[in-house]
């Protein structure tokens, strides 16, 4: 059997995130995994700000087995495409630059996994310390009301579990058989995990968490996930098994929305009833967030990121299906110019 030097090689992308990069690089000091038990690499994505410098200053301290590589500004999925070219670990685990890894993640994984598996992943949250906004998105993104059990963020999931780019790994010898990530700039994790589904188990890890710092304004948030349906139909057009009923729901749940607002316009007597009410169950999720993150801020949010959520991924996902599979169009990419902005 293949020998490996390390259990995990921990790759993360990252491109102008200095600030998120030094919280991760804390996280990963303070793993309860030994640290002679893995490794990290980053691989800067052709950044302007000063994530290099920080990076060699790092690796002379010597408190993490880091490695450091740069590349052109190409994509995330090049930039862990280059990271798995170097790494040593026996898997190979992907974590975002904006994201915080709980002192027991990589253990929970080493746990875990006693026997060979082809990928895993485990779940995002926040911390009581991220802004109303952040815990008012990461409310929309993991409930089970909204797409919680279509992204297998909620214990009550309905659809395959795919886990996401965030946070999720997979076995050294599978990506030998199967390759890197694809080219799509949206939905290529989702892509990715296809392929090793395909070699074995995939299993989640509900102990194994980071903590994801989300888009922090609205309308970054209604842009990515606009994106995300954009990038269903392109997976879709890639192979129809990524591509359930379910997602169908937040265009259903859009063109619902669309619908009810123009025959309110046209008989508010008879609907508004049902607008209050719609108004009612928006109120009622933002008071079960207050409870969930205990803080009374989010009640300010809620209401306004579930719809975007809703709106957005409808509406991308909506656009894309007429025009790539009705019509046989080209595929899009959505939102791509100042995506960041």
């Amino acid at each position: 059997m293949k020998e490996f030097p390390y259990r995990f090689s921990v790759i993360v992308p990252t491109f102008n995130r200095l600030e998120e990069i030094r919280e991760l690089l804390v996280s990963l000091e303070k793993q309860r995994l030994p640290q002679n038990r893995f490794e990290v690499i980053i691989v800067d994505d052709g950044s302007t700000d000063d994530t290099e410098a920080y990076i060699n200053e790092m690796i002379e301290k010597k408190t993490l087995n880091l490695s450091f590589y740069k590349q052109d500004h190409k994509g995330p999925g090049p930039a862990r495409n280059t990271g798995m070219k170097y790494a040593q670990g026996e898997y190979y685990i992907f974590v975002d630059s904006d994201c915080i890894a709980d002192e027991n993640w990589l253990k929970a994984y080493d746990e875990k996994i006693k026997k060979p598996v082809a990928g895993f992943g485990g779940p995002d949250k926040v911390r009581r310390d991220f802004s109303p906004l952040q815990k008012a998105i990461d409310y929309s993104m993991t409930s089970f009301i909204t797409t919680g059990g279509i992204r297998g963020s909620s214990k009550k999931k309905i659809s395959k579990y795919y886990p996401r780019s965030f946070n999720m790994g997979v076995h050294a010898d599978v990506v030998d058989k199967i390759g890197g990530f694809g080219t799509l700039r949206h939905g290529q994790d989702i892509e990715f995990t296809h392929r090793i589904r395909s070699q074995g188990e995939t299993v989640k890890v509900i102990d194994a968490v980071v903590y994801h710092k989300r888009r922090t304004s609205l309308w970054r948030f209604f842009k990515q996930v606009f994106n995300w349906g954009v990038a269903r139909i392109n997976l879709y057009k890639i192979d129809k098994g990524m591509l359930e009923f379910i997602h169908f729901f937040p265009f259903l749940g859009t063109s619902f929305i669309l619908a009810f607002l123009i025959c309110l316009a046209i008989w508010p007597g008879i609907l508004w009833p049902f607008f209050v009410a719609g108004i009612g169950m928006l109120l009622l999720m933002a008071v079960h967030g207050i409870f969930k993150y205990k803080d009374l801020r989010v009640f300010f949010f809620i209401p306004f990121v579930v719809p975007i959520q809703i709106l957005g991924y409808g509406l991308g996902f909506g656009g894309a299906f007429i025009r790539r599979v009705i019509f046989g169009g080209r595929e899009k990419t959505g939102f791509v110019k100042n995506y960041y902005k």
